[in-house]
């Protein structure tokens, strides 16, 4: 008899040998263990895939050339070739959803680190994700900053009734905001997942809209069929269709409707490379944080 895990973690990578197997050591060295770890490689040139094989040779989690759609779990949660996750992380997440039936997915507090794996930033969450209004849950991710909720652990269920991840201008960020209107987001508070900043992520390596987009869909290059006009307008049409696919009353629509105008109009004039941005969100002092070599399985004994 096949026991199906509680939760399915999903790596998408190209290219990732540099730090994939940092991150694959913080997975497969958490304190929770009832999950299985896919891993998306998109013809990678380097030796990602050989690497990938000598993790699945050594672990005994299912590893399959798919993602959402081939998920078996409850939960769900996109991992990263290049990040770093706390021990507990996993565990402190799914037993936050387990306490909290209302709640569609959880993460933890982020915190930056550089290419040695040093914390250089604490980000605060400003996001008033957990409100039990779904309007203000909307307006929220549309007006506020902080967090990295498209790598929080999900319910599956949820996440397959939302519309699956595009490749216009930041299709990422109506993914969370169509979540949002789908129920209430928790933040374990602590700071577990550790982003890596550094010269090969794609925010650096694709600087501007349209290699940004191409990235995610190579026809995108082409200015004749999508126009930056297109991209933009797409990604507009993106929150508008995701409060019309939920499932609320007309009048939370109306005020989702309201919060995307008001979203619209402060950006009224702006150049596209405007687009999207928010104000920083505060940061804690690095004194508070504890070490990553504290918390991060394989990361035991290293020295800034």
């Amino acid at each position: 008899m096949t026991t199906v895990p509680r939760l399915t973690v999903g790596l998408p990578v190209y290219n990732g040998e540099q730090y994939l197997g940092e991150s694959l050591d913080a997975l497969l060295g958490q304190s929770y263990e009832d999950f299985e770890l896919i891993i998306s490689d998109n013809a990678s040139t380097d030796g990602t895939e050989e690497l990938s094989r000598e993790y699945q040779a050594r672990d005994s989690a299912p590893n399959h050339n798919v993602l959402v759609e081939q998920a078996r779990g409850e939960f769900f949660k996109w991992a990263s070739d290049d990040d770093l996750y706390a021990r507990d992380l996993l565990r402190r997440c799914v037993d936050a959803l387990d306490e909290r039936p209302r709640a569609i997915l959880a993460h933890s507090w982020t915190a930056m680190i550089d290419e040695a794996g040093d914390v250089t930033q604490a980000v605060a969450y400003t996001l008033n994700t957990a409100s039990a209004s779904a309007p203000e849950r909307f307006r929220s991710t549309l007006l506020a900053n902080g967090g990295d909720d498209d790598g929080a652990v999900i319910r599956t269920e949820v996440l397959r009734r939302i519309k699956p991840l595009d490749s216009y201008h930041h299709a990422d960020r109506t993914i969370i905001s169509e979540l949002a209107l789908h129920g209430q987001f928790h933040q374990v508070p602590d700071w577990l997942y550790f982003r890596r900043d550094h010269p090969g992520r794609s925010e650096r390596e694709y600087p501007t809209l349209r290699k940004r987009c191409a990235n995610l869909d190579p026809r995108r290059a082409n200015r004749l069929r999508h126009p930056t006009a297109r991209l933009l307008g797409e990604y507009v049409w993106g929150y508008a269709s995701a409060i019309r696919r939920a499932p609320l009353s007309t009048s939370d629509k109306r005020e989702c409707y309201r919060a995307l105008r008001q979203w619209l109009t402060s950006r009224a004039g702006r150049g596209s490379a405007e687009w999207g941005r928010i104000a920083d969100a505060p940061t804690a002092k690095l004194e508070q944080l504890v070490a990553v070599s504290a918390v991060v399985a394989g990361q035991e004994g290293r020295t800034s």
